[in-house]
């Protein structure tokens, strides 16, 4: 989509210059991430697609140039960022951020018509660029979002109400730690048994992948529950309860962050729902050891 840009506008005000400067910045940024993304996908189709968007984009930035007059870099933060986003949690994930971007960049758009006659090319063209990066969004990850789910709610239900009640039961973060890793790690292979007998009595094909999911969510979040006993010293079980359900909330806020952007579901109902669940039976099991401690007359 290339067009001449003609009756070059030489008395733009500040504002919309600025604006135009911006979104050429933008159009920089955006060719940069989707060369890389190209670049990295291994599915020929969306690797060409990618970079037919890439390339577009780069067209848009040569538009604004002609305006502006001016080379801008890219934001090489954004870039980097990005990019580590693509590598951590797929492809999806930055897709849809970058949707949302497009999104904020057709509305500045819509907004410099005035100024910008060729504008409304410009609008179409990045409503296209949503429309095919809607048809492109389907990673192997997300078709395991439930096993992960299972594994995550699973292990944060579980740890945090049996480390808060190990936490007042034994007073002392290296046996709360040995309690905590025994019991993670047994519970981690039980679940990820228990998943695959389900998912092959249902007939699924890959019963095996979806375990290793649930398994490995489950795991990574024992490592983070545990940690914090780990790091604080033996009489200091209090604050590391305290940074293991800080943990435990921020573990929550991550995924569920992820969910929402890369399958736009609801962020805050689901956050505050799984967290209560966590919180409220970590609660209710420190309750529970402060009891038995007290009943069964044991002092560690």
């Amino acid at each position: 989509m290339r067009k001449a840009i003609s009756n070059l506008n030489a008395t733009l005000d500040t504002a919309t210059r600025n604006t135009l400067l911006a979104l050429q910045r933008a159009e920089a940024t955006d060719y940069r991430v989707y060369s890389r993304m190209a670049r990295y996908e291994k599915h020929p189709a969306h690797s060409a697609l990618l970079q037919r968007i890439a390339d577009d984009e780069l067209e848009h930035y040569e538009i604004w140039k002609t305006y502006t007059g001016a080379e801008i870099t890219p934001n090489r933060l954004k870039v980097a960022f990005l990019s580590i986003c693509m590598l951590l949690l797929g492809y999806t994930f930055v897709l849809r951020l970058m949707e949302k971007g497009e999104n904020v960049t057709a509305r500045n758009y819509a907004n410099l018509e005035h100024a910008v006659p060729e504008i409304s090319e410009l609008i179409e063209c990045e409503q296209d660029h949503e429309e095919q990066l809607i048809a492109l969004l389907d990673e192997e990850r997300l078709h395991y979002v439930g096993a992960i789910v299972l594994g995550l709610n699973d292990a944060l239900v579980e740890l945090t109400g049996a480390l808060a009640g190990f936490t007042l039961a034994l007073a002392d973060t290296r046996l709360i730690a040995l309690s905590g890793i025994i019991t993670g790690i047994a519970a981690t292979l039980s679940m990820a048994a228990s998943n695959y007998l389900a998912e092959k009595a249902d007939g699924n094909p890959n019963a095996l992948k979806a375990s290793a999911y649930t398994g490995l969510a489950y795991l990574i979040t024992v490592v983070i529950l545990i940690t914090p006993y780990l790091l604080f010293a033996s009489e200091q079980y209090l604050q590391a309860l305290a940074t293991m359900l800080a943990g435990a909330v921020v573990v929550i806020f991550l995924f569920n962050f992820y969910i929402a952007v890369a399958q736009r579901k609801p962020f805050l109902r689901h956050f505050l729902h799984m967290a209560g669940i966590s919180l409220g039976v970590a609660a209710i099991s420190f309750c529970i050891g402060s009891l038995a401690k007290t009943l069964l007359g044991v002092e560690v």
